[in-house]
């Protein structure tokens, strides 16, 4: 036997073991890759073959048409589209103001501290009627002016009417008679004037009548009366205050059988009035309703609110309007309208809150139908997108139709 040693079991000289782990790696790297690929590839021709996309992946939202029994169909009710005319109606608040050209500020016709008011606020006051009474010195002035006055003209005229007579017997010059007839006329003309400025500072009549006949009178006040019939609606002066004559304003007096309501529009709504257009004023109730007209429409936009100021004049039976309530507005078109009207029943909302309608088809299914709202007309829509004339729409029943089409 031989004693050499068995190279077989003995490690390979300059072999390092280390590269046949690495080997082996990658062998198993490649490997997963290739199975990557293989599932890749898969799932590619899967998708494709199935004929879907990111679009309509879902068959929850595939769109389909429904199909009802003969019985089902007993369930629901169409309508045909077709054109139809309408009046336009927009609603806003509007607050309840005075009709200013049935309304009158009373100024103090003279100067002086008020001595006493005669009327409280809301009181109903004839034309005339005293409101206040004014310690006065310009009513005095006024009144002494007058008494004057008269006094001069009876002179001038007694005077004139002499120099006449002796100028008959021709006992003075014409010159000096027709100078007395100038001076009597002057005089007059200054009676008449003192005269009229009581008047417009509202004496009374008694007074003045007693003044012309030289009678006795106690010493009178100056009185501030209403110059039209209506009710009180501001007081704006106290006793003791100091009157400025014609600046200080003392009371407002207001015919209330009719007031102003102003409502606030926006530019969508604009387009639909017009004046002259009928209104009605509505209470917060709605127990309440007065008949009104858009008299007036404002040519400027308020900064603030963007809104576009509309006057309705309005009847106000019952003085039951108040000025600064708050109240609705209703304002109809006179023009009228055109356009495609469904009944709101029609009109259902799909997950995304967006309107939508069933139209029937000629294969005796219904289709969904996306629709534009356009004006609402009491129960109606005016549709604007997605229907046309001659369309059948189902009005009763569409919540039964759509449960079917989400079976």
């Amino acid at each position: 036997m031989s004693n050499a040693p068995d190279n077989s079991t003995l490690p390979q000289q300059g072999r390092p073991r280390g590269r046949g782990v690495f080997a082996r790696v990658l062998a198993i790297l490649g490997v997963l890759a290739a199975i990557a690929a293989v599932v890749a590839v898969a799932i590619f021709f899967t998708d494709h073959s199935s004929g879907t996309d990111g679009a309509s992946a879902s068959p929850s939202v595939a769109a389909r048409n429904v199909t009802l029994t003969a019985a089902q169909r007993n369930n629901i009710h169409l309508h045909k589209v077709a054109p139809s005319k309408f009046h336009k109606t927009v609603e806003a608040t509007g607050t309840v103001d005075f009709d200013y050209d049935q309304a009158t500020t009373v100024l103090a016709p003279f100067g002086g501290p008020v001595s006493r008011l005669l009327v409280s606020l809301g009181q109903h006051v004839k034309a005339d009627e005293p409101l206040a009474m004014v310690d006065s010195p310009d009513f005095a002035a006024a009144i002494s002016t007058y008494r004057k006055a008269i006094a001069t003209a009876r002179t001038a005229r007694q005077i004139a009417d002499l120099d006449k007579q002796l100028l008959q017997h021709r006992a003075i010059a014409q010159r000096d008679a027709d100078q007395a007839e100038l001076t009597a006329a002057t005089a007059e003309a200054d009676r008449e004037a003192a005269l009229q400025a009581l008047v417009s500072l509202k004496a009374d009549p008694r007074t003045i009548k007693d003044i012309q006949e030289s009678k006795p009178f106690s010493p009178v006040q100056g009185v501030i009366r209403s110059p039209v019939a209506g009710t009180v609606v501001e007081k704006l002066i106290t006793p003791g205050q100091l009157l400025v004559a014609g600046t200080t304003p003392c009371f407002t007096v207001a015919d209330l059988s009719r007031v102003w309501v102003m409502a606030h529009l926006f530019g969508s709504e604009l387009g639909s009035v017009s004046i002259s257009d009928p209104a009605q004023v509505l209470t917060g109730d709605n127990r309440q309703s007065f008949s009104g007209t858009v008299d007036n429409i404002s040519a400027l936009v308020d900064p603030d609110t963007r809104s576009v100021a509309v006057r309705v004049a309005a009847d106000n039976p019952g003085d039951f309007l108040k000025k600064g309530m708050y109240v609705r507005v209703r304002v109809e078109a006179r023009q009228q309208s055109t356009g495609l009207l469904l009944p709101v029943s029609a009109v259902l909302r799909d997950e995304q809150n967006l309107p939508f309608v069933y139209l029937a088809q000629s294969d005796g299914s219904f289709a969904r139908r996306r629709v534009t709202l356009g004006y609402r007309a009491g129960d109606q829509y005016d549709i604007t997108e997605g229907v046309a004339a001659g369309d059948q729409v189902v009005v009763e029943g569409g919540l039964f139709v759509q449960f079917m089409e989400n079976q």
